[in-house]
């Protein structure tokens, strides 16, 4: 039996929103494929090495997809430090408007749980955070800020969106981002 076309995309949003819901340990293939209505044969199809590959996948889409987003934010805006904070607080808005069941930031669940378990996801973690970092960076550096500066500040405004994204949505509550928003202008002097 020949795989349904959306197969592939309704393997990965699936395994996406659960890995996010519920942890890369606690999700099994068979409920991805129950899930996303894909037959078996199409998991394997596209996914040969498994879970841990479909995981990579996930990953590598969510970086894509936020660099995509970050790039764009931050090159709306001449002035750094209005950029930042405006992808910043449309990341609270995403978070309020989609509901924090279903806003689903790839990094956190992804370094938290699977970089112990893997070397391969967890490169991938690395990957991403380094990718989101050089982001920052240029922008920073077109700015005026030295490469070491420039470095510092990616590092930290990553660190504090990836914590306030944790408080965010465990406390269902997007204020710990719009939190961040404030501090901005105080970093980038």
């Amino acid at each position: 039996m020949a795989a349904k076309p959306e197969s592939y995309e309704n393997i990965v949003q699936t395994a996406s929103r659960l890995f996010f819901h519920q942890g890369y340990h606690a999700t099994g293939l068979n409920q991805i494929l129950a899930e996303s209505g894909s037959p078996k044969g199409s998991l394997y199809y596209y996914f040969p090495h498994g879970k841990e590959e479909l995981a990579l996948e996930c990953i590598r889409r969510g970086n894509e997809f936020i660099k995509q987003k970050l790039k764009q934010a931050l090159s709306g805006n001449e002035n750094p430090v209005v950029a930042i904070q405006d992808f910043i607080r449309h990341t609270a808005e995403e978070a309020d408007r989609l509901g924090f069941d279903s806003f689903m930031p790839i990094g956190f669940w992804a370094a938290a749980e699977t970089s112990c378990i893997s070397e391969s996801l967890r490169h991938a973690c690395v990957n991403t955070f380094t990718d989101w970092q050089h982001i920052y960076m240029e922008r920073l550096q077109e700015s005026g800020l030295d490469e070491e500066k420039a470095h510092s500040l990616a590092v930290l405004i990553i660190s504090m969106l990836e914590g306030a994204l944790i408080l965010a949505v465990t406390q269902q509550s997007s204020a710990p981002i719009y939190n961040i928003v404030d501090y901005i202008p105080q970093l980038v002097k």
